[in-house]
Protein backbone atom coordinates (compact mmCIF):
# COMPACT_ATOMS: atom_id res chain seq x y z
CA UNK A 1 0.00 0.00 0.00
CA UNK A 2 1.40 3.43 -0.98
CA UNK A 3 2.31 5.86 1.75
CA UNK A 4 -0.76 8.07 2.42
CA UNK A 5 -2.62 7.41 -0.89
CA UNK A 6 -5.47 9.62 0.31
CA UNK A 7 -3.44 12.82 -0.16
CA UNK A 8 -3.87 12.57 -3.95
CA UNK A 9 -7.63 12.92 -3.45
CA UNK A 10 -7.66 15.75 -0.93
CA UNK A 11 -9.92 18.65 -1.88
CA UNK A 12 -7.96 21.65 -3.27
CA UNK A 13 -6.28 23.75 -0.57
CA UNK A 14 -6.34 21.09 2.18
CA UNK A 15 -2.79 20.53 3.49
CA UNK A 16 -1.36 17.10 4.33
CA UNK A 17 -0.36 18.42 7.75
CA UNK A 18 -1.39 21.40 9.84
CA UNK A 19 0.38 23.38 12.53
CA UNK A 20 -1.41 22.10 15.62
CA UNK A 21 0.78 24.18 17.94
CA UNK A 22 -0.75 27.58 17.10
CA UNK A 23 -2.63 27.45 20.41
CA UNK A 24 -0.96 26.00 23.51
CA UNK A 25 -4.34 25.49 25.22
CA UNK A 26 -8.03 25.55 24.43
CA UNK A 27 -8.29 28.65 26.66
CA UNK A 28 -5.79 30.46 24.39
CA UNK A 29 -8.02 29.54 21.44
CA UNK A 30 -11.13 30.80 23.26
CA UNK A 31 -9.45 34.13 24.07
CA UNK A 32 -8.64 34.56 20.39
CA UNK A 33 -12.26 33.88 19.31
CA UNK A 34 -13.80 36.05 22.04
CA UNK A 35 -11.59 39.01 21.03
CA UNK A 36 -11.94 38.59 17.28
CA UNK A 37 -15.71 38.09 17.18
CA UNK A 38 -16.75 40.00 20.34
CA UNK A 39 -19.74 41.79 18.78
CA UNK A 40 -21.12 38.79 16.89
CA UNK A 41 -23.71 36.31 18.15
CA UNK A 42 -22.08 33.13 19.46
CA UNK A 43 -24.99 31.00 20.68
CA UNK A 44 -28.76 31.12 20.53
CA UNK A 45 -31.34 28.97 22.31
CA UNK A 46 -35.14 29.23 21.96
CA UNK A 47 -34.77 32.68 20.41
CA UNK A 48 -32.44 34.09 23.12
CA UNK A 49 -29.04 35.15 21.75
CA UNK A 50 -25.64 35.50 23.45
CA UNK A 51 -22.68 37.33 21.85
CA UNK A 52 -19.05 36.23 21.97
CA UNK A 53 -18.34 39.10 24.40
CA UNK A 54 -21.20 37.95 26.69
CA UNK A 55 -20.02 34.32 26.53
CA UNK A 56 -16.55 35.57 27.51
CA UNK A 57 -17.80 37.72 30.41
CA UNK A 58 -20.25 35.16 31.81
CA UNK A 59 -17.81 32.24 31.54
CA UNK A 60 -15.15 34.33 33.37
CA UNK A 61 -17.67 34.99 36.17
CA UNK A 62 -18.51 31.31 36.28
CA UNK A 63 -14.82 30.28 36.41
CA UNK A 64 -14.17 32.81 39.20
CA UNK A 65 -17.13 31.41 41.15
CA UNK A 66 -15.71 27.86 40.87
CA UNK A 67 -12.37 29.05 42.30
CA UNK A 68 -14.19 30.91 45.10
CA UNK A 69 -15.75 27.57 46.11
CA UNK A 70 -12.28 26.08 46.59
CA UNK A 71 -12.09 24.17 43.30
CA UNK A 72 -8.58 24.03 41.85
CA UNK A 73 -7.05 23.35 38.43
CA UNK A 74 -7.21 19.58 37.77
CA UNK A 75 -10.42 19.06 39.80
CA UNK A 76 -13.28 17.41 37.91
CA UNK A 77 -16.67 19.02 37.21
CA UNK A 78 -19.62 17.12 35.72
CA UNK A 79 -21.86 18.97 33.25
CA UNK A 80 -25.23 17.28 32.99
CA UNK A 81 -27.65 19.12 30.74
CA UNK A 82 -29.13 19.21 27.25
CA UNK A 83 -28.22 22.00 24.79
CA UNK A 84 -28.85 25.26 26.66
CA UNK A 85 -26.98 28.60 26.81
CA UNK A 86 -25.76 27.44 30.23
CA UNK A 87 -23.67 24.71 28.58
CA UNK A 88 -21.07 26.84 26.73
CA UNK A 89 -20.89 29.26 29.69
CA UNK A 90 -20.18 26.37 32.08
CA UNK A 91 -17.70 24.63 29.74
CA UNK A 92 -15.71 27.75 28.94
CA UNK A 93 -15.80 28.91 32.58
CA UNK A 94 -14.59 25.56 33.89
CA UNK A 95 -11.79 25.50 31.30
CA UNK A 96 -10.73 29.05 32.27
CA UNK A 97 -10.57 27.81 35.88
CA UNK A 98 -8.39 24.86 34.83
CA UNK A 99 -10.99 22.23 35.72
CA UNK A 100 -11.47 18.94 33.89
CA UNK A 101 -14.87 18.61 32.18
CA UNK A 102 -16.79 15.35 32.69
CA UNK A 103 -19.59 15.45 30.10
CA UNK A 104 -22.53 13.44 31.48
CA UNK A 105 -25.58 12.31 29.55
CA UNK A 106 -28.61 13.78 31.39
CA UNK A 107 -30.63 10.66 30.57
CA UNK A 108 -28.37 8.45 32.70
CA UNK A 109 -29.97 6.41 35.47
CA UNK A 110 -28.62 6.85 39.03
CA UNK A 111 -26.51 3.68 38.61
CA UNK A 112 -24.81 5.05 35.48
CA UNK A 113 -24.29 8.49 37.06
CA UNK A 114 -22.72 7.01 40.16
CA UNK A 115 -20.25 4.94 38.16
CA UNK A 116 -19.07 7.95 36.16
CA UNK A 117 -18.88 10.33 39.15
CA UNK A 118 -17.01 7.81 41.33
CA UNK A 119 -14.66 6.78 38.54
CA UNK A 120 -13.71 10.37 37.70
CA UNK A 121 -13.76 11.65 41.28
CA UNK A 122 -16.09 14.51 40.37
CA UNK A 123 -16.11 17.35 42.96
CA UNK A 124 -18.68 19.71 41.41
CA UNK A 125 -21.67 19.39 39.10
CA UNK A 126 -23.85 21.66 36.99
CA UNK A 127 -27.18 19.92 36.54
CA UNK A 128 -30.62 20.75 35.20
CA UNK A 129 -33.37 20.43 37.83
CA UNK A 130 -35.15 17.79 35.70
CA UNK A 131 -32.45 15.28 36.76
CA UNK A 132 -31.90 16.44 40.35
CA UNK A 133 -33.90 13.59 41.89
CA UNK A 134 -31.47 11.10 40.30
CA UNK A 135 -28.51 13.03 41.70
CA UNK A 136 -30.13 13.08 45.15
CA UNK A 137 -30.21 9.28 45.22
CA UNK A 138 -26.43 8.90 44.66
CA UNK A 139 -24.73 12.09 45.84
CA UNK A 140 -23.86 10.75 49.31
CA UNK A 141 -21.68 8.09 47.67
CA UNK A 142 -19.70 10.65 45.61
CA UNK A 143 -17.11 13.36 46.35
CA UNK A 144 -19.42 16.08 44.99
CA UNK A 145 -19.46 19.13 47.28
CA UNK A 146 -20.57 21.89 44.90
CA UNK A 147 -23.98 21.52 43.22
CA UNK A 148 -25.04 24.23 40.77
CA UNK A 149 -28.64 23.78 39.68
CA UNK A 150 -30.23 25.30 36.63
CA UNK A 151 -33.59 25.17 34.86
CA UNK A 152 -34.42 24.96 31.15
CA UNK A 153 -35.62 28.58 31.15
CA UNK A 154 -33.03 30.15 33.43
CA UNK A 155 -31.03 32.04 30.77
CA UNK A 156 -33.96 32.93 28.50
CA UNK A 157 -34.91 36.22 30.18
CA UNK A 158 -37.49 36.71 32.96
CA UNK A 159 -40.71 36.55 30.91
CA UNK A 160 -39.83 33.79 28.43
CA UNK A 161 -37.87 31.89 31.10
CA UNK A 162 -40.86 31.88 33.46
CA UNK A 163 -43.19 30.63 30.72
CA UNK A 164 -40.78 27.84 29.71
CA UNK A 165 -40.19 26.79 33.33
CA UNK A 166 -43.91 26.79 34.09
CA UNK A 167 -44.54 24.52 31.10
CA UNK A 168 -41.67 22.18 32.00
CA UNK A 169 -42.54 21.95 35.71
CA UNK A 170 -46.34 22.06 35.83
CA UNK A 171 -47.75 21.25 32.39
CA UNK A 172 -45.32 18.57 31.17
CA UNK A 173 -44.36 17.62 34.75
CA UNK A 174 -40.76 16.95 33.78
CA UNK A 175 -39.20 17.87 37.14
CA UNK A 176 -39.61 15.07 39.73
CA UNK A 177 -39.55 16.18 43.39
CA UNK A 178 -36.09 16.36 44.94
CA UNK A 179 -34.53 17.45 48.21
CA UNK A 180 -30.87 18.41 47.86
CA UNK A 181 -29.11 20.64 50.36
CA UNK A 182 -26.40 23.28 49.73
CA UNK A 183 -27.52 23.90 46.15
CA UNK A 184 -26.96 27.22 44.36
CA UNK A 185 -28.65 28.37 41.18
CA UNK A 186 -26.69 28.99 37.99
CA UNK A 187 -27.59 32.71 38.03
CA UNK A 188 -26.46 32.98 41.67
CA UNK A 189 -23.09 31.47 40.68
CA UNK A 190 -22.75 34.02 37.84
CA UNK A 191 -23.71 36.92 40.14
CA UNK A 192 -21.32 35.81 42.92
CA UNK A 193 -18.55 35.31 40.37
CA UNK A 194 -18.47 39.08 39.76
CA UNK A 195 -16.92 39.51 43.22
CA UNK A 196 -13.95 37.22 42.51
CA UNK A 197 -11.14 36.73 40.05
CA UNK A 198 -9.89 33.56 38.41
CA UNK A 199 -6.63 32.64 40.14
CA UNK A 200 -3.69 32.46 37.75
CA UNK A 201 -2.39 29.04 36.70
CA UNK A 202 -0.18 27.83 33.86
CA UNK A 203 -1.99 25.64 31.33
CA UNK A 204 0.02 23.31 29.11
CA UNK A 205 -0.70 21.52 25.83
CA UNK A 206 -0.35 18.15 27.59
CA UNK A 207 -2.90 18.94 30.34
CA UNK A 208 -5.96 16.66 30.37
CA UNK A 209 -9.02 18.94 30.15
CA UNK A 210 -11.88 16.51 29.42
CA UNK A 211 -12.81 13.02 30.66
CA UNK A 212 -15.12 11.87 27.88
CA UNK A 213 -16.73 8.55 28.78
CA UNK A 214 -16.95 5.83 26.21
CA UNK A 215 -18.20 2.28 26.42
CA UNK A 216 -15.04 0.21 25.96
CA UNK A 217 -15.20 -3.10 24.11
CA UNK A 218 -15.04 -4.76 27.52
CA UNK A 219 -18.37 -3.14 28.36
CA UNK A 220 -17.17 -1.06 31.30
CA UNK A 221 -17.40 2.64 30.54
CA UNK A 222 -13.95 4.27 30.40
CA UNK A 223 -12.93 7.91 30.74
CA UNK A 224 -10.95 8.91 27.65
CA UNK A 225 -8.48 11.59 28.78
CA UNK A 226 -8.49 14.33 26.15
CA UNK A 227 -5.79 16.99 26.41
CA UNK A 228 -5.54 20.60 25.27
CA UNK A 229 -3.41 19.39 22.35
CA UNK A 230 -5.98 16.71 21.38
CA UNK A 231 -8.94 19.08 21.30
CA UNK A 232 -7.07 22.02 19.74
CA UNK A 233 -5.75 19.68 17.01
CA UNK A 234 -9.13 18.18 16.21
CA UNK A 235 -10.76 21.63 16.18
CA UNK A 236 -8.12 22.75 13.63
CA UNK A 237 -8.53 19.55 11.58
CA UNK A 238 -12.29 20.13 11.38
CA UNK A 239 -11.82 23.84 10.63
CA UNK A 240 -9.31 23.11 7.85
CA UNK A 241 -11.60 20.59 6.14
CA UNK A 242 -14.38 23.21 5.90
CA UNK A 243 -12.26 26.23 5.02
CA UNK A 244 -13.25 26.63 1.37
CA UNK A 245 -16.97 26.51 2.26
CA UNK A 246 -17.30 28.76 5.31
CA UNK A 247 -16.67 32.48 5.81
CA UNK A 248 -15.61 33.94 9.13
CA UNK A 249 -18.35 35.83 10.91
CA UNK A 250 -21.04 34.93 8.39
CA UNK A 251 -22.27 31.44 9.28
CA UNK A 252 -25.34 30.28 11.19
CA UNK A 253 -24.97 26.66 12.29
CA UNK A 254 -27.54 24.31 13.79
CA UNK A 255 -26.68 21.99 16.68
CA UNK A 256 -29.45 19.47 17.32
CA UNK A 257 -26.98 16.90 18.70
CA UNK A 258 -26.26 17.33 22.41
CA UNK A 259 -22.92 18.97 23.16
CA UNK A 260 -22.15 16.41 25.87
CA UNK A 261 -21.65 14.04 22.90
CA UNK A 262 -18.06 14.31 21.59
CA UNK A 263 -19.16 14.87 17.95
CA UNK A 264 -21.18 18.04 18.70
CA UNK A 265 -18.68 19.09 21.39
CA UNK A 266 -15.79 19.25 18.90
CA UNK A 267 -17.68 20.40 15.80
CA UNK A 268 -20.43 22.72 17.08
CA UNK A 269 -19.04 23.88 20.41
CA UNK A 270 -15.38 24.32 19.36
CA UNK A 271 -14.67 24.29 15.60
CA UNK A 272 -17.57 26.63 14.77
CA UNK A 273 -16.18 29.20 17.24
CA UNK A 274 -13.08 29.42 15.06
CA UNK A 275 -15.31 30.77 12.28
CA UNK A 276 -17.15 33.21 14.54
CA UNK A 277 -20.28 31.22 13.73
CA UNK A 278 -23.67 31.88 15.30
CA UNK A 279 -24.65 28.45 16.67
CA UNK A 280 -28.33 27.72 17.22
CA UNK A 281 -28.81 25.17 20.01
CA UNK A 282 -31.70 22.72 19.81
CA UNK A 283 -32.61 21.57 23.33
CA UNK A 284 -34.63 18.52 22.31
CA UNK A 285 -33.82 17.12 18.86
CA UNK A 286 -36.64 14.57 19.16
CA UNK A 287 -39.03 17.47 18.81
CA UNK A 288 -38.67 17.84 15.03
CA UNK A 289 -40.90 20.92 15.02
CA UNK A 290 -38.20 22.82 16.96
CA UNK A 291 -35.67 22.03 14.19
CA UNK A 292 -38.14 23.05 11.48
CA UNK A 293 -38.77 26.31 13.36
CA UNK A 294 -35.04 27.15 13.36
CA UNK A 295 -34.76 26.48 9.63
CA UNK A 296 -37.70 28.83 9.04
CA UNK A 297 -36.30 31.49 11.38
CA UNK A 298 -32.60 31.52 10.39
CA UNK A 299 -30.52 31.02 7.28
CA UNK A 300 -28.80 27.84 8.46
CA UNK A 301 -25.54 27.19 6.61
CA UNK A 302 -24.20 24.13 8.47
CA UNK A 303 -25.92 21.31 10.31
CA UNK A 304 -24.64 18.20 12.05
CA UNK A 305 -26.70 15.14 12.91
CA UNK A 306 -27.17 11.39 12.87
CA UNK A 307 -28.65 9.20 10.16
CA UNK A 308 -31.78 8.66 12.29
CA UNK A 309 -32.37 12.43 12.61
CA UNK A 310 -31.86 13.12 8.90
CA UNK A 311 -34.23 10.27 8.06
CA UNK A 312 -36.90 11.58 10.45
CA UNK A 313 -36.62 15.11 9.01
CA UNK A 314 -36.93 13.85 5.43
CA UNK A 315 -40.21 12.18 6.43
CA UNK A 316 -41.50 15.43 7.95
CA UNK A 317 -43.74 17.37 5.58
CA UNK A 318 -43.04 20.77 7.21
CA UNK A 319 -39.28 20.23 6.99
CA UNK A 320 -39.44 19.43 3.28
CA UNK A 321 -41.11 22.83 2.70
CA UNK A 322 -38.23 24.81 4.29
CA UNK A 323 -35.88 27.08 2.35
CA UNK A 324 -32.46 25.40 2.15
CA UNK A 325 -30.78 27.93 -0.15
CA UNK A 326 -28.22 28.92 2.51
CA UNK A 327 -27.30 25.33 3.55
CA UNK A 328 -23.67 24.68 2.55
CA UNK A 329 -22.59 21.73 4.72
CA UNK A 330 -24.41 18.81 6.34
CA UNK A 331 -22.24 16.36 8.27
CA UNK A 332 -23.40 13.03 9.63
CA UNK A 333 -21.51 11.06 12.28
CA UNK A 334 -22.06 8.75 15.24
CA UNK A 335 -23.46 5.96 13.06
CA UNK A 336 -23.37 4.95 9.39
CA UNK A 337 -25.23 7.16 6.92
CA UNK A 338 -27.53 5.04 4.77
CA UNK A 339 -27.24 5.61 1.02
CA UNK A 340 -30.99 6.11 0.59
CA UNK A 341 -30.94 8.84 3.28
CA UNK A 342 -27.92 10.60 1.72
CA UNK A 343 -29.54 10.53 -1.73
CA UNK A 344 -32.85 11.88 -0.46
CA UNK A 345 -31.14 14.59 1.62
CA UNK A 346 -29.35 15.88 -1.49
CA UNK A 347 -32.60 15.73 -3.45
CA UNK A 348 -34.65 17.62 -0.80
CA UNK A 349 -32.09 20.18 0.43
CA UNK A 350 -29.72 20.47 -2.52
CA UNK A 351 -26.83 19.98 -0.07
CA UNK A 352 -24.70 16.80 0.03
CA UNK A 353 -24.85 14.80 3.26
CA UNK A 354 -21.21 14.12 4.15
CA UNK A 355 -20.25 11.16 6.31
CA UNK A 356 -17.38 11.34 8.79
CA UNK A 357 -15.87 8.76 11.13
CA UNK A 358 -14.39 9.10 14.57
CA UNK A 359 -14.23 7.84 18.12
CA UNK A 360 -14.33 9.37 21.56
CA UNK A 361 -10.69 8.29 21.89
CA UNK A 362 -9.71 10.49 18.91
CA UNK A 363 -11.49 13.68 19.98
CA UNK A 364 -13.38 12.40 17.71
CA UNK A 365 -12.68 13.03 13.99
CA UNK A 366 -10.42 10.57 12.15
CA UNK A 367 -11.70 10.69 8.58
CA UNK A 368 -14.35 12.45 6.52
CA UNK A 369 -15.54 12.62 2.92
CA UNK A 370 -14.88 15.72 0.82
CA UNK A 371 -17.79 18.10 1.44
CA UNK A 372 -18.96 18.00 -2.18
CA UNK A 373 -19.92 14.36 -1.74
CA UNK A 374 -16.96 11.98 -1.82
CA UNK A 375 -17.95 8.32 -2.03
CA UNK A 376 -21.28 7.25 -0.57
CA UNK A 377 -20.85 4.25 1.72
CA UNK A 378 -17.30 5.29 2.54
CA UNK A 379 -16.17 6.93 5.80
CA UNK A 380 -13.95 9.19 3.70
CA UNK A 381 -10.29 10.18 3.77
CA UNK A 382 -8.09 10.63 6.85
CA UNK A 383 -8.02 14.31 7.93
CA UNK A 384 -4.81 16.40 7.90
CA UNK A 385 -1.96 15.28 10.20
CA UNK A 386 -3.57 11.83 10.53
CA UNK A 387 -2.22 8.44 9.46
CA UNK A 388 -4.32 5.32 8.97
CA UNK A 389 -3.32 1.72 8.53
CA UNK A 390 -5.31 -1.49 8.17
CA UNK A 391 -3.83 -4.36 10.19
CA UNK A 392 -4.68 -7.96 9.33
CA UNK A 393 -5.31 -10.51 12.08
CA UNK A 394 -1.84 -12.02 11.58
CA UNK A 395 -0.27 -8.64 12.49
CA UNK A 396 0.77 -7.72 8.93
CA UNK A 397 -0.30 -4.61 7.00
CA UNK A 398 -3.25 -5.10 4.67
CA UNK A 399 -3.05 -4.17 0.99
CA UNK A 400 -5.72 -2.21 -0.88
CA UNK A 401 -9.24 -3.56 -0.28
CA UNK A 402 -7.90 -6.20 2.13
CA UNK A 403 -9.78 -6.41 5.40
CA UNK A 404 -8.33 -5.73 8.84
CA UNK A 405 -8.59 -3.51 11.90
CA UNK A 406 -8.57 0.26 11.28
CA UNK A 407 -5.77 1.88 13.30
CA UNK A 408 -5.03 5.60 13.36
CA UNK A 409 -2.31 7.93 14.57
CA UNK A 410 -2.42 11.69 14.99
CA UNK A 411 -2.36 14.61 17.44
CA UNK A 412 -6.04 14.06 18.25
CA UNK A 413 -5.47 10.61 19.82
CA UNK A 414 -6.22 10.63 23.58
CA UNK A 415 -3.64 10.47 26.35
CA UNK A 416 -5.23 7.21 27.55
CA UNK A 417 -8.07 5.96 29.77
CA UNK A 418 -8.29 7.50 33.24
CA UNK A 419 -6.91 5.12 35.90
CA UNK A 420 -6.89 2.22 33.39
CA UNK A 421 -3.28 1.62 32.25
CA UNK A 422 -4.03 -1.94 31.09
CA UNK A 423 -6.92 -0.83 28.88
CA UNK A 424 -4.78 2.07 27.60
CA UNK A 425 -1.95 -0.26 26.58
CA UNK A 426 -4.45 -2.42 24.64
CA UNK A 427 -5.94 0.62 22.87
CA UNK A 428 -2.73 2.53 22.03
CA UNK A 429 0.13 0.42 20.64
CA UNK A 430 3.48 0.71 18.78
CA UNK A 431 4.36 4.32 19.46
CA UNK A 432 0.91 5.89 19.37
CA UNK A 433 -1.34 3.88 17.04
CA UNK A 434 -4.95 3.80 18.25
CA UNK A 435 -6.69 0.46 17.73
CA UNK A 436 -10.27 1.36 16.80
CA UNK A 437 -11.61 -2.19 17.02
CA UNK A 438 -13.50 -1.44 13.79
CA UNK A 439 -12.92 -3.78 10.87
CA UNK A 440 -12.51 -2.07 7.53
CA UNK A 441 -10.65 -1.72 4.24
CA UNK A 442 -9.03 1.07 2.22
CA UNK A 443 -9.30 1.41 -1.55
CA UNK A 444 -6.53 2.56 -3.93
CA UNK A 445 -7.63 6.20 -3.59
CA UNK A 446 -7.32 6.18 0.20
CA UNK A 447 -11.07 6.04 0.89
CA UNK A 448 -11.97 3.87 3.85
CA UNK A 449 -14.95 1.58 4.41
CA UNK A 450 -16.19 -0.04 7.61
CA UNK A 451 -16.94 -3.71 7.10
CA UNK A 452 -17.90 -4.65 10.64
CA UNK A 453 -18.39 -2.80 13.91
CA UNK A 454 -16.44 -3.59 17.06
CA UNK A 455 -16.98 -7.23 17.78
CA UNK A 456 -20.30 -7.16 19.59
CA UNK A 457 -21.05 -3.49 20.07
CA UNK A 458 -24.60 -2.36 19.44
CA UNK A 459 -25.01 1.08 17.85
CA UNK A 460 -28.34 2.66 18.79
CA UNK A 461 -28.89 6.08 17.13
CA UNK A 462 -25.18 6.83 17.27
CA UNK A 463 -24.73 5.74 20.90
CA UNK A 464 -22.45 2.81 21.75
CA UNK A 465 -24.22 0.11 23.75
CA UNK A 466 -22.11 -2.72 25.05
CA UNK A 467 -23.77 -6.11 25.59
CA UNK A 468 -21.80 -6.73 28.82
CA UNK A 469 -23.37 -3.72 30.53
CA UNK A 470 -26.91 -4.79 29.58
CA UNK A 471 -26.23 -8.37 30.64
CA UNK A 472 -24.70 -7.27 33.96
CA UNK A 473 -27.87 -5.33 34.78
CA UNK A 474 -30.40 -7.96 33.63
CA UNK A 475 -28.69 -10.87 35.35
CA UNK A 476 -29.09 -9.09 38.70
CA UNK A 477 -32.85 -9.66 38.49
CA UNK A 478 -33.59 -12.43 41.02
CA UNK A 479 -35.62 -14.45 38.50
CA UNK A 480 -32.98 -14.43 35.74
CA UNK A 481 -30.50 -17.28 35.36
CA UNK A 482 -28.64 -16.29 32.20
CA UNK A 483 -28.83 -13.53 29.63
CA UNK A 484 -27.20 -12.56 26.36
CA UNK A 485 -27.66 -9.21 24.59
CA UNK A 486 -27.24 -8.54 20.87
CA UNK A 487 -28.14 -5.79 18.43
CA UNK A 488 -30.86 -6.37 15.85
CA UNK A 489 -31.55 -4.11 12.84
CA UNK A 490 -34.12 -1.35 13.28
CA UNK A 491 -35.43 1.09 10.66
CA UNK A 492 -35.50 4.06 13.03
CA UNK A 493 -32.36 3.78 15.13
CA UNK A 494 -30.08 1.54 13.05
CA UNK A 495 -30.02 -1.12 15.75
CA UNK A 496 -31.89 -1.88 18.98
CA UNK A 497 -31.07 -4.19 21.87
CA UNK A 498 -32.51 -7.70 22.01
CA UNK A 499 -31.96 -9.95 25.03
CA UNK A 500 -32.19 -13.74 25.28
CA UNK A 501 -33.06 -14.84 28.80
CA UNK A 502 -33.02 -18.19 30.60
CA UNK A 503 -35.39 -17.98 33.59
CA UNK A 504 -34.46 -18.94 37.13
CA UNK A 505 -38.11 -18.63 38.18
CA UNK A 506 -40.88 -19.60 35.74
CA UNK A 507 -43.13 -16.78 36.95
CA UNK A 508 -40.90 -14.12 35.27
CA UNK A 509 -42.77 -12.17 32.57
CA UNK A 510 -41.56 -9.84 29.80
CA UNK A 511 -43.40 -6.90 31.38
CA UNK A 512 -41.73 -7.48 34.75
CA UNK A 513 -38.30 -7.63 33.13
CA UNK A 514 -38.98 -4.53 31.02
CA UNK A 515 -39.98 -2.56 34.12
CA UNK A 516 -36.78 -3.67 35.87
CA UNK A 517 -34.63 -2.62 32.88
CA UNK A 518 -36.39 0.74 32.71
CA UNK A 519 -35.30 1.66 36.23
CA UNK A 520 -31.68 0.63 35.60
CA UNK A 521 -30.89 1.58 32.01
CA UNK A 522 -30.99 4.76 29.92
CA UNK A 523 -33.64 4.73 27.17
CA UNK A 524 -31.33 3.87 24.27
CA UNK A 525 -29.87 0.91 26.22
CA UNK A 526 -33.31 -0.55 26.96
CA UNK A 527 -34.01 -3.95 25.38
CA UNK A 528 -36.72 -3.56 22.75
CA UNK A 529 -37.09 -7.33 22.32
CA UNK A 530 -37.01 -10.11 24.92
CA UNK A 531 -36.88 -13.78 24.00
CA UNK A 532 -37.04 -16.50 26.66
CA UNK A 533 -34.96 -19.61 25.96
CA UNK A 534 -34.39 -22.91 27.75
CA UNK A 535 -30.63 -22.56 27.21
CA UNK A 536 -28.10 -20.32 25.48
CA UNK A 537 -25.45 -21.47 22.97
CA UNK A 538 -21.97 -21.67 24.54
CA UNK A 539 -18.36 -22.46 23.71
CA UNK A 540 -16.68 -25.53 25.23
CA UNK A 541 -15.38 -23.33 28.07
CA UNK A 542 -18.89 -22.08 28.80
CA UNK A 543 -18.71 -18.61 27.19
CA UNK A 544 -22.04 -17.54 25.72
CA UNK A 545 -21.90 -17.34 21.93
CA UNK A 546 -23.56 -14.06 20.99
CA UNK A 547 -22.54 -14.62 17.37
CA UNK A 548 -24.62 -17.83 17.24
CA UNK A 549 -27.64 -15.94 18.61
CA UNK A 550 -27.19 -13.30 15.91
CA UNK A 551 -27.11 -15.94 13.21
Amino acid sequence: MNNRPWLRNYPPGIPANIDTTQYETLVDFLKDCFTKYAKLNAFECMGKKMTYAEADRLSTQFGAYLHSRGLKPGDRIALMMPNLLQYPIAVFGALKAGLIIVNTNPMYTPREMLFQFEDSGVKAIVIVENFAANLESVISKTQIETVIMTSIGEMLGSIKGSIVNFAVRYIKRLVPKYNLSNVVSFSHALEEGKKFKIKEFQGRASDVIVHQYTGGTTGVSKGAMLTNANLVSNMLQIRTWMQSYLEEGKEITLSPLPMYHIFAFSVNCLAMLSYGAHTVLVTNARDLSSIVKEFKRSKISLMTGLNTLFNALLNNEEFRKCDFSSLKITVGGGMAIQRVVADRWKEVTGCPLTEGYGMTESSPLISVNPLDGGKVGSIGLPVSSTDIRIMKEDGTLAGYNEIGEIQCKGPQVMAGYYKQPDETSKAIIDDGWLCTGDIGRMDEEGYMYIVDRKKDMILVSGFNVFPNEIENVVVQHPKVLEVAAIGVPDDKSGEVVKIFVVKKDDSLTKDELMAYCKSNLTGYKMPKHIEFRDELPKTNVGKILRRALKE
